[in-house]
């Protein structure tokens, strides 16, 4: 079994910038491959874990999503930093067509993404890491059992019950490494 960090994409890795799925549209966020890079260093697996309603919604579809996710797994393996996992949820219980449309276990904040990871790369997920910017990635960590919760605001006001299941609360990723190793 193997510690890991889970990371959410939008916010954490890149800008938010609504639906991003180009690689022209992709903003790393300052500090981020050097944290990864710490985390590596100290045992940890990291594993992507999206809610990607863009999909669902029409916005994208999933091969362009996973072209993205070529793409950005490749900047990292560039930084010396494996990425372990990409885990992504298209699905959305009201604003989705077709099949996308529906009520699931995998989208945050529920934990089936986080499980799933679990299962297929033999993660201890207690002496695990999330690393989110919503309460739903706080809330789908502390459904899986995962102790350590940070918070990443991102720029963005978060309101109290966003940092409620949090363990920490940081202005960015750069700045976990300190809490962790």
């Amino acid at each position: 079994m193997h510690k890991a960090i889970f990371l959410d994409r939008d916010g954490v890795i890149n800008v938010d910038h609504a639906y991003v799925h180009t690689p022209e549209a992709f903003q790393f966020i300052n500090g981020v491959f050097s944290a990864c890079k710490a985390f590596q260093d100290n045992g940890y697996k990291l594993v992507v874990v999206t809610n990607q309603s863009g999909i669902g919604r029409g916005y994208y579809n999933e091969s362009q999503f996973q072209h993205l996710t070529e793409w950005m797994v490749a900047q990292f393996d560039e930084h010396g930093v494996t990425i372990a996992g990409v885990f992504f949820c298209p699905h959305h219980p009201k604003n989705a067509l077709g099949d996308y449309r529906k009520a699931c276990d995998c989208r945050k904040p529920f934990p089936g993404m986080l499980l799933q990871a679990k299962a297929q790369l033999g993660l201890d997920l207690a002496n695990s890491v999330m690393i989110g910017d919503k309460a739903s990635d706080m809330e789908a960590a502390f459904a899986a059992g995962i102790p350590t919760r940070v918070l990443v605001r991102s720029g963005q006001d978060l309101s109290e019950a966003c940092s409620d299941k949090a363990t920490a609360v940081v202005d960015s990723i750069a700045h976990v490494p300190d809490l962790l190793i």
